[in-house]
């Protein structure tokens, strides 16, 4: 485990370029082995999140929502740990984030929705979760205020970032 216990508790992120600012922070502390978890709504910030963590890690290739093909591997321009940046939504169980064949002791793993399938990978791990409905617009999803106009609207509205070490 590394030092995020500098960054446990809340942080107000107040626009993406904070967001990646970060994630810089973040990814500067992390080493090969870590694993972080991300939760939070469509939209919360965790890619641009990443984006900070694999600028920090000097990373290989452009970070973006590994959606499709559920993990994409960036490895180090200089010899370090490779960013392994997972979207564990589509997974349905442990096994089948087993069988994505993820090097967790050389790498450093960022997994979108992973938190039900950390325990079955990790014996300890961080969890940033992202809440953009705590200090947005006040448009409430709920009562018809979704769609990209809202999103849109939205964008820049801070977040709040809770980092936790697990379990």
């Amino acid at each position: 485990m590394t030092g995020l216990d500098d960054l446990v508790g809340r942080h107000v992120i107040d626009s993406p370029a904070d967001m990646e600012e970060f994630g810089r922070r973040v990814g500067g502390m992390l080493r090969p082995g870590d694993l972080l978890v991300l939760t939070g709504s469509l939209g919360a910030g965790k890619t641009t999140l990443t984006r900070g963590i694999a600028e920090s890690l000097d990373v290989r290739g452009r970070v973006q929502s590994p959606t499709f093909v559920i993990a994409r591997t960036h490895p180090s321009l200089h010899g370090g740990a490779p960013l392994v940046h997972v979207d564990a939504y589509r997974l349905g169980t442990s096994g089948e984030l087993d069988d994505l064949d993820i090097d967790f002791a050389r790498s450093v793993v960022v997994a979108e929705w992973g938190a039900p399938f950390a325990a079955a990978v990790a014996d300890t791990w961080w969890e940033i979760e992202l809440d953009r409905e705590w200090g947005g617009t006040g448009l409430d999803t709920a009562c018809g205020g979704s769609g990209p106009a809202a999103r849109e609207l939205d964008a820049d509205a801070p977040r709040l970032a809770t980092v936790t070490r697990r379990p």
